[in-house]
């Protein structure tokens, strides 16, 4: 009966230790083939996609008339040598996404941009006079303003037509903080 309970405590010692090297046996295994594996995106990531960047963009809501927020992806290297001509021609152009509208008058042309003390003073043709109403008119502005300060150094815009001021756009248009 001793050499029972001997050969019993004997055999369920040798199954725990079985037991417990089996464990770490199967972990440090585990653990190695974990080391060596290598992911391999299916598709490289070109330079251009490292390049590219959201800008924030403001077109007309087709529904409710108000202004609406379209997200673009852009090649950064884009807005490097004149942003602000970058970021209004793309206004000009008009949205992607289809329930949004064009706020621009057709044949408006962007002349120039530039940024002087914080204020970016933008010379389109004068087919940017042919706006519909005076709510027209303030979209425009409000599209072009909240698109431009989104830019650290722009806290207003100045418009000018044929590089002359106009009655239509005498202002000088800041943005709400």
């Amino acid at each position: 009966m001793k050499n029972k309970k001997i050969y019993i405590i004997i055999i369920l010692f040798i199954i725990i230790c079985v037991g417990v090297g089996s464990f770490i046996f199967v972990n440090k295994k585990n653990n190695t083939q974990n080391e060596q594996i290598e992911i391999t995106p299916e598709q490289e990531i070109s330079d251009e996609q490292m390049r590219e960047t959201l800008i924030t963009l403001y077109f007309l809501d087709s529904q409710t008339g108000n202004l609406k927020v379209e997200g673009r992806l852009i090649d950064a290297k884009n807005l490097i040598s004149n942003p602000y001509e970058t970021l209004i021609n793309l206004l000009i152009e008009g949205p992607h996404t289809e329930d949004l509208s064009k706020i621009f008058p057709e044949n408006t042309s962007l002349i120039s941009a530039k940024l002087e003390e914080n204020c970016v003073t933008i010379d389109f043709s004068d087919a940017i006079l042919n706006f519909s109403d005076e709510t027209q008119k303030l979209n425009i502005v409000n599209s072009i303003l909240n698109t431009l300060v989104n830019l650290n150094e722009v806290d207003s815009i100045k418009i000018l037509v044929n590089g002359q001021k106009n009655d239509a756009f005498e202002n000088e248009y800041s943005a709400l903080y």
